[in-house]
């Protein structure tokens, strides 16, 4: 004897708390809610048609309440049980609607749906946040085929106002996506963002450089202040590695063990934590193995090699080597963790008179060859080695006091 199912309330609709893999919730008769991984709530169909398993949506949750849905599975009901398959009239429907009864939220809605599987979670929050924020109060009830390209420069234009200029510019790309997902539908004929440039629309802002030390005296002073800090050692040896390998913070603060070969003195980054979706090679100076080998003594059964303090089962926060900087003295217009990178270049170059495309490789810039070709991870690897164990050895030196030359280009 099947067993019986229990209707569901309105109470079990609402707090049902999404998961990492999606889950049903059912409540009879064929109708289910489907509770997706980000948390949205799905109503679904199933039924047989001509000896075939069929199913039908009818909404989303709480715009489709659990009433509203079960009404729609008796209508289906009826529908079925005078020989008519519901789906075939809501396919029917679907194709006749308007063009002006497919407002610009609809579109952008199902172009979101389409690409939330291969977004990231953080990509996928930025992008509904910003819809719904910045987009749907302004143009979303308007039919995309009406959208008109003035409004789409008032809506920047409105958003530049707040002082969110970056903002603006992403949202222009989501807006030209929205309408090009439209055309190549069929639903407008023309994309009123093509050729449309922020540029040419928006305040300029001057590009504004990330706070660095890069004179030989003040980063011995940092060295100094970074080898008595007395915050967690977690954080003291991020800050210690930082200058001997001069990644992007987020590459540094995401490190794991399993990318980490102190054997062979490397670190290989993926492609997916890149920014450039390359994999990149950081061949490990004898100064960073040994910070690695204590460092792994505390943390090495962990996934990270900087794990948060309230789990190691995540990273440290983003902003935990920015506090150390504050709490050592250096203000935000003095140094970041990402000023690292402008130090090791600046140094590297004006200083030590390394090969600035030797440099350039290892800051993991998009360097090409005289042919147009992007090198590889390995290309220059003998000489970035001498290099790394050159910047370590200097470093050093500004701690232990050495003379220091002045910055000067090379003649």
């Amino acid at each position: 004897m099947p067993k019986r199912i229990l209707p569901l309330t309105e109470l079990q609709v609402k707090n049902a708390k999404p998961v990492p893999k999606e889950f049903k919730l059912f409540d009879g008769g064929g109708l289910f809610l489907l509770v997706t991984p980000t948390g949205g709530k799905l109503w679904r169909f199933k039924y047989h048609f001509a000896g075939k398993e069929k199913k039908l949506t009818f909404g989303v949750y709480p715009a489709i309440s659990l009433a509203d849905a079960r009404q729609r599975r008796e209508d289906a009901k009826k529908l079925l049980g005078n020989g008519v398959d519901p789906g075939e009239i809501k396919k029917a429907q679907k194709e006749e609607l308007a063009a002006d009864q497919r407002t610009f939220e609809v579109v952008a809605r199902e172009w979101f749906a389409k690409n939330e599987p291969v977004w990231s979670a953080s990509h996928i929050k930025t992008v509904k946040s910003r819809l719904e924020r910045d987009i749907f109060p302004v143009i979303g009830n308007r039919p995309i085929a009406e959208v008109k390209r003035l409004e789409i420069i008032s809506l920047l234009k409105g958003i530049e106002a707040r002082g969110k200029i970056e903002t603006a510019k992403r949202i222009k790309i989501y807006c030209g996506q929205i309408f090009r997902y439209a055309l190549n539908n069929g639903w407008i004929e023309n994309n009123p963002t093509s050729d449309l440039k922020t540029g040419d629309i928006l305040v300029k802002v001057e590009e504004k450089h990330h706070a660095a030390l890069t004179d030989p005296k003040q980063v011995a002073e940092l060295l100094r202040a970074i080898d008595v800090y007395t915050g967690t050692y977690v954080v003291k040896c991020a800050l210690q590695l930082a200058p001997l390998v001069f990644v992007r913070p987020g590459e540094l603060q995401k490190a794991e063990w399993a990318e980490i070969d102190l054997e062979v003195a490397e670190w290989n980054i993926p492609a997916t934590r890149m920014k450039t979706k390359q994999p990149h090679l950081v061949p490990l100076a004898k100064q960073a193995i040994a910070i690695l080998r204590d460092l792994h003594k505390l943390t090495g059964t962990s996934q990270y090699l900087f794990p948060s303090l309230r789990s190691d089962k995540r990273p440290m926060s983003n902003v935990a080597m920015l506090a150390a900087f504050r709490r050592m003295g250096f203000d935000k217009d003095e140094m970041t963790t990402h000023g690292f990178r402008a130090m090791a270049r600046t140094i590297l170059d004006e200083v030590l008179q390394v090969r600035p495309d030797f440099i350039d490789h290892q800051l993991a810039h998009a360097v090409k060859d005289p042919n147009g070709r992007a090198y590889n991870r390995t290309a220059h690897l003998a000489e970035r080695r001498k290099m790394m164990q050159l910047w370590a050895d200097y470093l050093e030196g500004l701690k232990a006091g050495a003379k220091v030359l002045s910055l000067r280009r090379a003649e």
